[in-house]
């Protein structure tokens, strides 16, 4: 496991398209969520122990995301030949034992994680009604192991400013989890645009 933290996509990026398979056979893209005010993206997988600390929470999330009209996807892209627990298959169960209702679909080139710039698990990303990033970064404070309890405050807050026409409130915190498993060969580099690393 390697602590990885957020890329900070830059606030105002378009939504970036994608077109993957859900967990119940079907495709989902990008245009499906076209009419909700806001669209909440994660980058989540099975096996991530920063995902599991969070994973009821997520889904209680997701119930209110839909119970209030905003959409929500969650997106694994890990190497599943490298890391079998997150396979398609693995990710049915994992959303029928968590409750998941939002789609859990798979990444299996890996290419809408690095149009994302995702780099680790969970990774959140909050987009207004026009698909300009808004948000990017923790669900909460809490960690694995830690004192803090799971709220989900931040993406909560995400989300209520954004529904509400606001801008989000600073600071926004990098998302802190397993580095994403891109395939041998695939890493991408990413360079912090403030220039600190």
């Amino acid at each position: 496991m390697v602590k990885t933290t957020s890329t900070m996509l830059p606030i105002g990026t378009a939504a970036p398209d994608f077109c993957l398979v859900n967990v119940d056979g079907k495709t989902v893209s990008l245009a499906d969520f076209s009419e909700a005010p806001a669209l909440v993206v994660a980058f989540i997988c099975n096996h991530c122990p920063y995902v599991k600390h969070l994973a009821d929470a997520l889904a209680q999330f997701g119930h209110e995301c839909h119970r209030r009209g905003v959409a929500m996807v969650a997106i694994s892209s890990n190497d599943v030949s490298s890391y079998p627990a997150d396979s398609p298959e693995q990710m049915v169960h994992e959303a029928e034992l968590r409750g998941y209702t939002f789609p859990y679909l798979y990444d299996e080139t890996q290419e809408v994680a690095m149009a994302y710039r995702a780099a680790c698990t969970p990774d959140f990303y909050v987009f207004d009604g026009a698909r300009k990033l808004a948000y990017r970064g923790q669900f909460d404070s809490s960690r694995p192991g830690g004192d803090a309890p799971v709220t989900g405050v931040d993406l909560r807050r995400a989300v209520d400013a954004v529904i509400n026409g606001q801008p989000v409130p600073e600071p926004q915190v990098p998302s802190l989890g397993c580095n994403i498993k891109w395939k041998t060969g695939a890493e991408p580099v990413y360079f912090d645009p403030s220039g600190t690393g």
